[in-house]
Order: structure tokens, then sequence, then C-alpha cells
């Protein structure tokens, strides 16, 4: 316990008291130096088995991921009783279970955290598909689409945040005395915040995975509320990475 004391005392006191607000920590002593950014796409990597090895894993997780959830949400739905089923924290159970497993199945050849979530709700036969929404998000009633707005921004901030937390190397390298395993905040994050905001609008949090279902069920009602988890993720993400870069990673100041 003293040596991890000391180690915090040693990297607030290392830095002037006075940095640019959102300077990264970049300490000398640590084994991490900031790699540049990597081109959004390569020509090579078509010829390369590490993209279709990628490509294979995103496909699988993917499947799993749906076969899990797809069949949780299912027998809510289709029971007339929910006091028979595992009800809303069974399916948030299963969305945050499911991430936490694969995530630490495929991360290191993949980062399958924001593909897996492209539910589109296909999983339903036709009729109950169509009295059951489709699994499109929507508002639910009893709720303001401010509301809904502020269910979307919210929960997307907890999973960003949580991922750039749990994944940023250079934190880790800071941070050494914090122990992480990155899949388990991420799972957990996912779990909470379905827990949140399933009755307010189905838990978006993802414009791919809300874009695919109001496709496939293609309803008035669905396209009517659908700027929100456009906006809603788009927001929340924006504010977790700002927060992220300014504070998280900013190096850490001495007291006066």
């Amino acid at each position: 316990m003293e040596s991890k004391e000391e180690d915090v005392n040693v990297g607030a006191n290392k830095f002037s008291e006075r940095q640019p607000i959102g300077t990264a920590a970049q300490s000398q002593d640590k084994d991490y130096t900031e790699p540049p950014p990597e081109p959004l796409f390569v020509p090579s990597e078509l010829t390369s088995w590490s993209f279709y090895r990628a490509g294979i894993a995103e496909f699988i997780a993917t499947f799993l991921f749906l076969y899990v959830s797809i069949l949780t949400v299912m027998g809510v739905n289709k029971s007339d009783s929910k006091c028979s089923t595992v009800g809303i924290q069974g399916i948030a159970w299963a969305f945050g279970g499911m991430i936490f497993a694969l995530v630490y199945c495929t991360a290191g050849i993949s980062v399958p955290g924001s593909h897996l979530r492209g539910w589109c709700g296909e999983g339903f036969g036709k009729t109950l598909y169509q009295t059951k929404g489709g699994g499109a998000n929507v508002v639910a009633h009893g709720y303001t689409k401010g509301d809904g707005l502020g269910a979307e921004i919210v929960g997307t901030f907890v999973l960003v945040y949580t991922v750039f937390s749990a994944t940023d190397a250079k934190r880790s390298a800071r941070d050494s005395h914090v122990p992480i395993l990155a899949p388990l905040p991420i799972g957990f994050a996912v779990f909470l915040v379905h827990l949140a905001t399933i009755p307010i609008t189905g838990t978006g949090i993802n414009p791919a995975r809300s874009l695919g279902a109001a496709i496939i069920y293609n309803k008035d009602h669905a396209w009517d509320d659908h700027w929100i988890f456009w906006v809603g993720p788009f927001i929340g993400a924006a504010l977790a990475a700002l927060y992220h870069q300014v504070v998280i990673r900013a190096i850490p100041f001495k007291s006066k």
C-alpha cells in the first residue's frame, strides 16, 4: 500500500503546477510512447490474412451476440406474464454479459464492441415482429422526446467513457497501480445503460443499431423519433471523448 501511495505522490509532484488544459501525461520513466495515428485505409490490407481474420472474428462474434440477446428478448416478449421471464434485468444482463465475453475473446484480433450491437430484431416471427415494434428504437409512452434524448446522451457517454478509460494504453502505463480488465467494465457499462434506458428508448446508444432496426421495421412512428438516436449518441460520445482527453488523460497537478 505504501508503494502505491508513493507512486501517486511522485506522479503528482513530477510536473509543474501550470500546464495547458488537456495536456496528456507523458512520463519518461514509463514504458509507453504515444504511437503515431494509423491511416484510415491501407490497400495492402486486402492481401493480409489479418484483415480477413478480423472479418471472420467480427462475423462469429456478432452471430453469437445476436443469438443470445435476441432469444432473450423473444422470451420476454412472447410471455403473457413478465414474472415468468427474466424481464428487463435479464435482457440487460444478456447484452452486457455477451459484450463482456466477446470483447474478452476477440479484442486481440478485432475491436467488436462498436459493431456487435447492430441488432435489427429479425429474430421475431412476422406477426410478433410487427406487434412488438421490430426492435426499432422509439421513445416510450409517458416520456417526452427530451427525456429520450437525455437518456441517449447519458447512456452513450457512460459507454464511450468506459471504453476509453478501460482501453487507454497511456493511462494504463501512467496509472500502473490501477488493475484493469477492459472487457469487464465495458460489459458492465452496457448492462447498466440497458437497465436504465430500456424503459425509455429501448436503448439505442449506437446509430447503426437504431438505423438497421428502423429500416427493417419501416413504420412511421419509428422514423418520427429516429433523429434522437443519432443526435443523442453523437453528443454523448463527443462529450465522453472531451472529458477523457481533458480530465482523465491530463497531467496530475500539484496541489497548492
